[in-house]
């Protein structure tokens, strides 16, 4: 790091200390080298996905890892146990697409019940969330996030492989009715295919408790990245502000991974994710538990341990924590620039989760 990348990351890592609770609540096990502290897991349920999303997935699919090696509810339950009783405070379900697991219900509700769990999250296609989500909330859930990239039917269709636009816009209506507020809804920007409907996006912020948030477009493996797809934030705000004119900046969290903007006479929101041309690194407070068991403490970066064979070794929960804090302390300062990210081994987003 050059010397004003340095100071910056020593004064946003200053930020979060503070943010520290100050009781013995937190472990050792979730402050990584650089003084961070990760009470954010995300947790991958599964691999499997009732949409294709190009930028998700290769067009010829993904080798799926057997069923078998995937992690079971009891083995899930117990590594967010560790987690939650060592200072993780916010647990996410991701996939592939976690809705499509049958026991998504009752994963919710045991993890909802973990003493020291305040928020209880999920990102989802939405495909099947409508008619599941009374009974999520009812479980415990209290967030949702849903993937959206297009307003039009045949440009989703396009983009997923599969139909389902409808279904996408009943989720997230049927969120707003149960009391979900915001619904945050993730937009992933590609030059030539949505960046025309940034400002019809922003629209649905205007009568509804909707917080919009554009994302820039990141590589994985099998999704064909280029440099070219990606529309800078910049550019995305440029768009905005000028049809937006009373766009206006929030105060962030040091670790929110989103700019924050408000605009007049709007009940929702707008936020930028700015993962490949400002990265947010310094206030990173996320873990990642993979649908395998593979714990990842970066999801730039390639590495990876697993928790799910000393689980099954029978490690006690002592042994398990040692290799969770070995791996958060190797954690990295930053990820290595979006040219060098493009260049990196790293599994496709349906493995590593959303």
């Amino acid at each position: 790091m050059n010397g004003y990348t340095s100071r910056t990351y020593v004064r946003s890592c200053s930020s979060l200390s503070e943010d520290q609770p100050k009781d013995n609540s937190v472990s050792d096990m979730l402050v990584d080298s650089f003084g961070r502290l990760h009470t954010y897991l995300r947790i991958s349920l599964t691999e499997r996905c009732n949409l294709r999303c190009q930028y998700c997935m290769p067009e010829d699919g993904v080798e799926l890892t057997p069923r078998p090696q995937l992690l079971t509810k009891a083995e899930i339950l117990r590594v967010a146990n560790l987690f939650v009783s060592g200072g993780v405070n916010k647990i996410r379900l991701t996939g592939g697409e976690p809705t499509v697991r049958k026991d998504i219900e009752d994963i919710c509700l045991e993890l909802s019940n973990l003493k020291g769990l305040r928020t209880l999250s999920m990102t989802t296609n939405g495909i099947a969330l409508a008619r599941k989500l009374p009974k999520l909330k009812e479980c415990g859930l209290t967030s949702v996030n849903i993937s959206l990239d297009t307003l039009i039917p045949a440009k989703f269709e396009l983009l997923t492989r599969r139909r389902g636009h409808e279904k996408v816009m009943d989720s997230i209506n049927a969120a707003i009715d149960l009391g979900f507020n915001p619904v945050k809804v993730n937009c992933v920007v590609m030059r030539g295919f949505n960046d025309d409907e940034i400002c019809d996006f922003v629209e649905l912020t205007r009568e509804k408790p909707i917080n919009i948030r554009f994302i820039e477009f990141m590589p994985f493996d099998g999704n064909v990245w280029n440099v070219k797809k990606l529309v800078p934030y910049t550019e995305m705000m440029d768009t905005v502000v000028k049809r937006f004119t009373s766009l206006k900046r929030l105060q962030d969290h040091p670790t929110d991974t989103a700019k924050n903007f408000t605009i007049d006479g709007h009940q929702g929101r707008v936020s930028f994710i700015t993962s490949m041309t400002e990265h947010f690194c310094a206030g990173c407070n996320r873990l990642r538990l993979l649908a395998d068991g593979n714990f990842k403490v970066c999801l730039f970066g390639p590495s990876e341990v697993s928790l799910r064979d000393p689980l099954r070794n029978g490690a006690d929960d002592r042994e398990l924590r040692e290799i969770i804090g070995a791996a958060v302390k190797k954690k990295k300062a930053s990820h290595a620039g979006m040219f060098d990210i493009a260049k990196t081994a790293n599994r496709p987003m349906i493995h590593i989760g959303g």
